[in-house]
């Protein structure tokens, strides 16, 4: 009866983890990137073999470079985070409304200076922070931002990432 009991397990064991391997085919995230070819070869087994996923990596990106558009739209099994995005806004935003964002830092306050926060992924509860945190620098940002828009955001990402609160709070 024992041995029975056994084979039984065994073979049980054996069935599950056959449906276990048949449940783990196809392109996982650690596999050859993302692209047209990932989407082309999802449904392809054994991908985890380095020579498969060579061939898979040619085919994402054979001549046009259409791998940028999965990365860009978050497609074909590219991620996007929207960090690129939300740093580009806020870039154009700071290069169109420079001086009104040089005078409401000053002040700590205003409607430019909110807009920038919230394309800066500071929360609404935690931008009277944010206003204290630019007033306080107003001096090193906005010689800063003199420079280009695109140094005034990144000394305002290092502000905040040095902020106790809002390095806390802000989506990055």
């Amino acid at each position: 009866m024992r041995k029975g009991l056994f084979a039984a397990s065994v073979v049980v064991a054996l069935i599950g983890s056959q449906a276990g391997v048949a449940l783990a085919t196809g392109i996982g995230d650690t596999g050859p990137g993302c692209g047209l070819g990932k989407e082309i070869w999802k449904n392809e087994s054994n991908t985890d073999t380095i020579g498969k996923q060579l061939f898979i990596s040619t085919t994402n990106n054979p001549i046009i470079p259409l791998q940028a558009g999965g990365i860009t739209s978050g497609t074909w099994g590219c991620k996007n985070n929207g960090k690129l995005w939300t740093e580009q806004k806020a870039t154009m935003f700071a290069k169109v409304n420079f001086e009104s964002l040089a005078q409401e830092m000053a002040q700590g306050q205003g409607e430019h200076l909110a807009s920038l926060a919230t394309l800066m992924g500071v929360p609404v509860e935690h931008q009277g922070d944010f206003f204290a945190l630019t007033q306080e620098r107003h001096a090193n940002l906005v010689k800063a931002g003199e420079d280009s828009p695109v140094t005034l955001v990144a000394a305002l990402n290092d502000a905040i990432a040095t902020h106790p609160v809002l390095s806390q709070v802000v989506v990055r």
